[in-house]
């Protein structure tokens, strides 16, 4: 492991890719985020913005408001398009994961 940087509420460290392309994510930000063994995370990627990984329960949230029409409440900057692709995304997921044993 790099070096690392933590705050109460902030973390920074460098992680290596595996021969497999997999990462381990540090104690430290599994604790602050509170992911534990079984999680099912969200990867996000972006050419210009980067790669973002967060819980998929906070997808399943954002995901519930877009269906309650709450999506300008979460995500004021996203437009209708796109919280109907995001929640159309979220609805899949979903479906895979339920018919999985």
């Amino acid at each position: 492991m790099g070096k690392k940087a933590q705050m109460e509420d902030k973390y920074m460290g460098s992680v290596k890719v595996g021969a497999k392309g997999q990462i381990v994510i540090p104690k430290e930000a599994r604790d602050l985020f509170g992911i534990k063994p079984g999680d099912t995370l969200m990867l996000l990627a972006d050419s210009k913005k980067g790669i973002a990984i967060e819980r998929m329960d906070v997808f399943n949230e954002i995901a519930n408001a877009i269906f309650a029409g709450r999506a300008k409440e979460m995500v004021p900057e996203i437009n209708e398009e796109d919280s109907a692709a995001f929640a159309a995304e979220i609805k899949k997921l979903r479906m895979r994961k339920e018919d999985r044993p």
